[in-house]
């Protein structure tokens, strides 16, 4: 599967990172599109980045273009303002042309909000991006797990990001299981 993961410049770095160290672990063509305000947020949060390979202005990169979408594109975390240039058809950098790409080619398009809590534009935005074909994905951890790092927490938020875009995984131990 090719998958396209961009880390936009909300807070959880964390979580964009496991995702593509998970998927660049297995068998999947993944690549990665890393905005500015990603790194900034890296920064604060002295979190550490993947390897990008595209720059977020570039739009000459094959997933600008629906003859080249990924079969499934994440944005993890996806910051309200990627939301709502997505919400609003607004393709002003790499991220959200590709993310329209997805939507108009009908493709797997999660967007992994990582805000709180959510004003009313923000959940208009979640609606429009939702009715449009996307899937939003807070990054709300579950407890039934029975988390007991940090790391288990972003397992999984990780993992259910996997199961969104139709990606098997085991990061999480299941209900019931």
């Amino acid at each position: 599967m090719r998958v396209l993961v961009a880390i936009t410049g909300a807070s959880g770095i964390i979580y964009g990172s496991r995702l593509v160290e998970v998927l660049r672990a297995s068998k999947h063509d993944v690549s990665v599109v890393i905005s500015d305000g990603a790194k900034k947020v890296a920064k604060a949060e002295g979190g550490k980045l993947p390897k990008a390979d595209y720059a977020e202005n570039d739009f000459s990169a094959p997933f600008a273009s629906g003859s080249s979408a990924p079969d499934a594109m994440i944005v993890c975390p996806c910051s309200l303002k990627t939301l709502g240039e997505i919400a609003n058809g607004v393709g002003s950098s790499l991220i959200t042309r590709a993310a329209e790409v997805a939507l108009k080619e009908r493709k797997k398009l999660v967007l992994v909000v990582r805000e709180t809590p959510y004003s009313l534009i923000a959940i208009k935005n979640m609606e429009r991006v939702t009715l449009a074909g996307a899937i939003v994905l807070p990054a709300s951890p579950g407890f039934y797990h029975e988390p007991r790092t940090i790391s288990d927490m972003v397992d999984f938020v990780v993992g259910k990001t996997l199961d969104a875009s139709g990606i098997p995984n085991k990061l999480f131990k299941r209900w019931g299981k």
